[in-house]
């Protein structure tokens, strides 16, 4: 058995040091090189899925989906090609742990994946699709569809706000579809007085409608739809196209304020009367007496 004096045994535990230094720095510059290669390609990938999905005339809703997912599982996928790389655990051990922390993990992940299973459903039924105009009651939150992700649906509202909805709140809750089909039915009730003439009042209303182009021919209705206490509610339905249909509402309303008030036709508001009555002329002399 060979004996090392103290000076060489300090050598080789130096030189030890020296090649575990030089595995880990090799390992960490092959890493970085493997991810920055890596990140490269998935984004060719995913700009390749989109391409080839738009070829085919794919949704826009299904295409950022598909592509937000191959993002997501590739990103995970080498990140923990990474770790297994530099050594930090073992592949036997991510397995274990994967599997022992499998329960936890799900409910760690119950909202995430509720709004991935939302976003199937949403892709699946289709009760939306990206371009179309939705209110979303539950938040009180409308706007155009703009992407709908793994876990969020993006929309932008009518001041440009964009506003991220987890897929999940939409598909448990009431979604109002504003642009689904092709034309709305509008309708415009207005109160007018009592003393008003309720044949004039609709005359006037069959003629705005009449003389505005973007209303449809079919199926107008001109109506009394409430005595009220204090007014009678004429009003009107008509379809009109899906885009032209807030223009068109916002026309009428003062065209048909315009033209009653023209012809003498009231509009009555909420207001309190107050009615001062004379002192009785005996009380009055009472009070002289005194």
């Amino acid at each position: 058995m060979v004996n090392l004096t103290a000076a060489e045994r300090v050598y080789e535990y130096w030189i030890d040091k020296a090649s575990s230094a030089a595995d880990l720095v090799l390992k960490i510059v092959f890493a970085v090189i493997l991810f920055l290669v890596a990140r490269k390609l998935i984004l060719w990938l995913c700009g390749l899925i989109r391409k080839n999905m738009r070829r085919f005339h794919t949704e826009e809703a299904v295409v950022s989906f598909t592509v937000s997912m191959v993002k997501y599982s590739l990103n995970t996928l080498l990140v923990l090609t990474i770790i297994v790389q530099l050594g930090i655990v073992s592949e036997a051990s991510i397995a274990a742990a994967i599997a022992s922390a499998g329960v936890a993990v799900s409910l760690a992940l119950q909202g995430g994946l509720s709004n991935f299973a939302g976003g199937v459903m949403i892709l699946l039924l289709k009760p939306f699709k990206v371009g179309d105009y939705i209110i979303f009651p539950g938040e009180g939150q409308e706007g155009t569809v703009k992407k709908i992700e793994m876990y969020y649906t993006t929309i932008n509202s009518i001041d440009n706000r964009t506003i991220m909805i987890p897929n999940a709140n939409l598909t448990n809750h009431t979604i109002i579809n504003v642009t689904a089909m092709d034309r709305r039915k509008l309708e415009i009730k207005v109160g007018i007085s009592y003393e008003s003439d309720i044949k004039k009042a609709k005359d006037i209303l069959r003629r705005l409608v009449e003389e505005e182009p973007h209303f449809q021919s079919e199926e107008q209705q001109f109506f009394v739809d409430e005595l009220g206490e204090s007014a009678i509610t004429v009003g009107l339905r008509a379809w009109v196209a899906t885009e032209n249909y807030w223009p068109v509402k916002w026309k009428m309303n003062e065209r048909i304020k315009e033209e009653f008030d023209a012809a003498g036709i009231s509009i009555p508001y909420n207001q309190l009367d107050v009615h001062i009555c004379p002192e009785p002329a005996n009380k009055k002399a009472g009070k002289g007496d005194k």
